[in-house]
């Protein structure tokens, strides 16, 4: 596998401060998602009990997500400990580098909890309020994607790229569903109306993966609302380094309200037309 750092690291240290911060929290996020996938994969339990609930009965939060994020802020915060730290579990520390990490420990709970493969572990690294790193691992599928802003996305140490274009009637595409009724019901209905006009769509589970699939090629785009920051941090950077588009609401980035990641010309398409069927709101 080529070293996602690069071979030039060395000499980008010395050269470039940014080249180099960005090389040291790309290495730190690498280590600390196979630390987290690891233990995820290797210490579920058969008999996986649950810690608590989150929004509804059915969005859980297992003991596991628990012990990942406990993991993930402990690793980094020995080796950076001015940094802050924003992760699902409840972890939120302002930090006075500059720097905060983004931490999904569990993005696909529920997968997890069922023992289907599609579950991964999320971080991202902001410097001064943009994200700059982003890896996102998924040990069940083997694969870990990673990108960090102006070098490109990569998955196990290769490039990739979206797919091409195709147009909308024979587009791809993956979703995803609150778990309150009432914002289900609303995403439904944008899913009845929206289904005919598109080849299929998709529901995997993980945010995180779905844009990284968009990343890949595996999806033509992507689109949810309802998605926390640790849901897209890294995952919408990955897809930006692939050279898709991303964004909510148009104007606007993508947030809680609602994001889309498609190649740029499907964006163009996809987006208006989810403004249009009210695919931001409840």
């Amino acid at each position: 596998m080529p070293d996602p750092l690069h071979s030039d690291a060395p000499q980008a240290r010395q050269a470039d401060p940014t080249a180099a911060l960005y090389d040291e929290l790309l290495e730190l996020a690498l280590e600390a998602a196979r630390r987290a996938g690891a233990l995820l994969r290797d210490g579920r339990p058969a008999d996986l009990g649950v810690a608590a609930t989150k929004t509804s009965p059915i969005d859980v939060v297992t003991e596991m997500d628990l012990a990942s994020e406990k993991l993930i802020t402990g690793f980094l915060a020995e080796r950076r400990p001015d940094d802050g730290f924003l992760g699902e579990e409840g972890v939120s520390i302002e930090g006075s580098s500059g720097v905060r990490w983004v931490i999904d420990p569990v993005d696909g709970t529920v997968n997890y909890l069922y023992d289907l493969p599609s579950w991964a572990v999320s971080i991202a690294a902001e410097k001064d309020g943009e994200t700059v790193v982003g890896v996102v691992a998924a040990p069940m599928r083997g694969e870990t994607c990673h990108a960090v802003r102006g070098r490109g996305a990569f998955r196990n140490g290769e490039p990739v790229g979206h797919r091409p274009a195709p147009p909308l009637s024979q587009a791809l595409l993956g979703t995803g569903f609150g778990y309150l009724a009432e914002r289900r019901a609303a995403q439904a209905e944008v899913v009845r109306t929206l289904l005919p006009q598109v080849r299929d769509i998709r529901r995997g589970g993980s945010a995180a993966i779905d844009l990284c699939d968009v990343a890949c090629g595996r999806l033509d785009a992507y689109y949810e609302r309802g998605l926390n920051p640790w849901d897209l941090a890294a995952g919408v950077l990955i897809a930006e380094e692939a050279g898709a588009r991303t964004g909510g609401r148009p104007g606007q980035p993508a947030s809680g309200e609602l994001t889309v990641a498609a190649s740029p010309e499907l964006f163009g398409k996809l987006q208006p037309l989810l403004d249009e069927l009210g695919a931001w709101h409840d």
